[in-house]
């Protein structure tokens, strides 16, 4: 798993700091959106991948059985 990223860490402190002093706003500038935005797709987009190939290796999945036998 790799750590999160720099824009995202910053984010997660800003949050806890707006809950701490009991702020309403949280503003930020168009470099940090877009940073933000940036990391958010990444992560979305490996957690789509991610989920695919689980689909994909979960459709593969075959099990038989023979019923086995009595003596």
């Amino acid at each position: 798993m790799q750590p999160l990223s720099l824009a995202l860490k910053n984010f997660n402190d800003r949050v806890k700091q707006m809950n701490q002093t009991g702020s309403k706003q949280l503003m930020l500038s168009a470099d940090e959106a877009r940073n933000l935005h940036a990391d958010v797709f990444i992560l979305l987009a490996n957690f789509a991948q991610a989920q695919s190939a689980a689909e994909t290796a979960a459709d593969n999945l075959s099990v038989s059985m023979d019923g086995g036998g009595f003596k």
